[in-house]
């Protein structure tokens, strides 16, 4: 090949390159310091009332972030309301189980950023989605982290679109790696960003195959402590309302820690995909690490949401900033 050929070439990988990093490029930790500055401020207050109102804003509010992310990227398309012509994500059978204090809290937190004449309609509900996050986390006694910040609201949300796109209770390490790695992250990511279920509720129904009808050979899932499964057996036994609520953690449920990893080694995953990352020899060795080590499990959640942050950005053309959260422009 000649130099120009060489030239030609090192010039297109390059833009390759840009191309795919330009929606975290424009993501910064201080992006609104000329628009609306003291939008973290405004927002940690909206979310801090909203905590003092109830405990469930948390989890909702960190599970919202996480369904929005994996679907059509960080665009805050999961907040759209469905219409008569057009069925939204929220209504997708996947998150009608989402708390409805998750929308609740970017609700109030918009309505706050709002409120200031200087950043009316200047901050993109994916933004404030992203702040109010880390704020239930930290103030649950989580990790504070700088949040990148930039995001476009979403100009698409339909219920088709979530079809295959969050990750199911059921899932194995392959599954979950897999789904994880379609987004930009490994699997340290994703065993960190799965101990999000140190706090928060499922429902019966997501894990009343392991406790009443695993398989022929076994009727509870060997994998769960027979304490924990005699515990979970009284609590959701047979036939009972699906919709009845489990704490994901039986010990600290109200509390952002690492009790998750030491929940996985004496076998109290709630889930199969919880428990799964125990089990499985590939991922043992992290969950045993951060069980030992809450700071090193913070740091590499911090990393974990943080890249989770960039996914599917929408920038120039593709995304707006919404009047409504739950309407689009």
């Amino acid at each position: 090949m000649g130099r120009l050929g060489l030239v030609a070439l090192w010039s297109l990988s390059i833009c390759l390159c840009l191309f795919a990093n330009s929606a975290s490029a424009q993501l910064k930790q201080n992006y609104y310091a000329n628009i609306c500055p003291d939008v973290e401020k405004i927002v940690r207050n909206a979310v801090q009332k909203k905590f003092q109102q109830t405990f469930v804003a948390v989890p909702a509010t960190l599970r919202l972030f996480f369904h929005d992310c994996f679907v059509r990227g960080c665009d805050a398309s999961v907040l759209i309301a469905s219409t008569s012509s057009n069925k939204a994500e929220k209504d997708h059978p996947d998150n009608l189980s989402l708390a409805g204090d998750g929308f609740d809290t970017v609700i109030k937190a918009k309505a706050a950023v709002d409120a200031v004449p200087k950043c009316q309609n200047k901050v993109s509900c994916a933004d404030i989605l992203a702040l109010a996050t880390r704020d239930v986390i930290n103030l649950a006694g989580g990790p504070s982290y700088p949040v990148e910040l930039g995001r476009l609201d979403g100009l698409s949300s339909t219920a088709a679109s979530v079809n295959g796109k969050l990750p199911k209770p059921s899932f194995n390490l392959n599954q979950l790696n897999a789904m994880f790695a379609a987004n930009g992250l490994n699997q340290a990511d994703m065993v960190a960003l799965s101990a999000a279920h140190t706090v928060g509720f499922s429902h019966c129904g997501k894990f009343a195959n392991r406790i009443h009808n695993f398989s022929r050979s076994n009727t509870v899932d060997p994998t769960l402590s027979k304490n924990y499964a005699s515990q979970l057996q009284s609590m959701c036994p047979k036939n009972v309302d699906p919709r009845i609520a489990v704490n994901m953690d039986p010990n600290t449920p109200r509390k952002f820690d690492n009790m998750y990893f030491k929940n996985l080694q004496s076998g109290h995953g709630l889930f199969t995909s919880d428990q799964v990352l125990f089990t499985d020899s590939r991922s043992r060795p992290t969950v045993n690490a951060w069980a030992r080590n809450s700071a090193a499990f913070n740091q590499a959640f911090i990393t974990a949401m943080t890249k989770l942050g960039r996914v599917g950005v929408k920038t120039g053309k593709n995304g707006n900033i919404r009047r409504d959260c739950a309407v689009f422009n």
